[in-house]
């Protein structure tokens, strides 16, 4: 299916993919900085966790949404997934793209944040909490050497951390042990660590909980507002792809689960209430 020749229409929303609630906290940061664009959103919550899976189940579950938010229209798709930035993004970019879309674009959150990542770090050590999936790739210091050579960077894969923010679990017993944990993990590799980017935008749910068990003079680094900037000037040097994003400002969601139950919990992440559909992709 090409997805090109699916719509006459010559702009479209632009899309924004993630594998559950988290790519709503990018959403909202980017419906803050772009407000003018439409925006159409796809959570694979029925899917959802993606960190834990194979690389093969990543790949072809994000081609699916991808798939669907072309048909949809969308010109430009963000993957604001960082599971599905470091293991579905650039095959889908180099051999998916050119044959299904070769006028569209998809672009990811992990380059974006490793080029701006090092001018948070006065010491030049720096802290990634991410899903296992995306540190198991290594995209962030493969993607960091490059703006960043002289950057040293630690990772630390925090599994239980998505699912006490999907379960609502932002503070509490729970939050408390996982989080502190998974700090404390990270800091033992290097205690000249100075700056930790939280490589999942589930995290920013839990920054107060974050916050609390790390030290002080750490700069805590979330996602949101550097896609957005990033997106900002993507369509700034790209007319011919911002020309073909529609302005009218529509909001749409979809989900691959239960739309009530989405509707519910998309609140915490997005900011605002959210009127969601349901849609099935088997």
């Amino acid at each position: 299916m090409n997805s090109e020749k699916n719509t006459t229409d010559s702009q479209g929303p632009i899309g924004v993919f993630d594998s559950g609630y988290g790519g709503l906290t990018v959403l909202r940061a980017i419906v803050d900085r772009l407000p003018q664009y439409d925006y159409l959103y796809l959570g694979d919550n029925a899917r959802s966790p993606y960190g834990t899976r194979s690389f093969e189940s990543i790949y072809r579950y994000t081609l699916q949404c991808v798939r669907f938010l072309l048909d949809a229209g969308c010109r430009l798709v963000i993957l604001a997934c960082n599971t599905a930035s470091a293991k579905a993004l650039r095959n889908i970019q180099q051999k998916d793209l050119p044959v299904i879309a070769p006028g569209r674009r998809v672009l990811g959150v992990i380059r974006p944040t490793a080029e701006v990542i090092g001018h948070y770090s006065r010491t030049g050590y720096a802290g990634v909490l991410g899903t296992p999936g995306a540190v198991v790739s290594e995209s962030y210091p493969i993607e960091i050497k490059k703006f960043f050579p002289g950057l040293k960077v630690f990772q630390e894969a925090c599994p239980m951390w998505v699912p006490l923010v999907e379960n609502g679990e932002f503070e509490g017993e729970g939050a408390d042990y996982f989080v502190k944990k998974h700090i404390q993990n990270l800091l033992e590799m290097s205690p000249q660590i100075d700056a930790i980017l939280l490589g999942c935008t589930h995290y920013p749910l839990l920054l107060k909980t974050i916050r609390k068990f790390t030290p002080p003079h750490i700069r805590i680094v979330s996602q949101g507002g550097i896609v957005a900037e990033s997106l900002e000037d993507y369509l700034r040097r790209h007319p011919e792809i911002e020309s073909q994003c529609r302005k009218s400002g529509a909001r749409l969601f979809y989900t691959t689960d239960s739309s009530e139950y989405f509707d519910e919990h998309a609140t915490a992440f997005y900011g605002s209430q959210v009127k969601s559909v349901k849609i099935d992709l088997s």
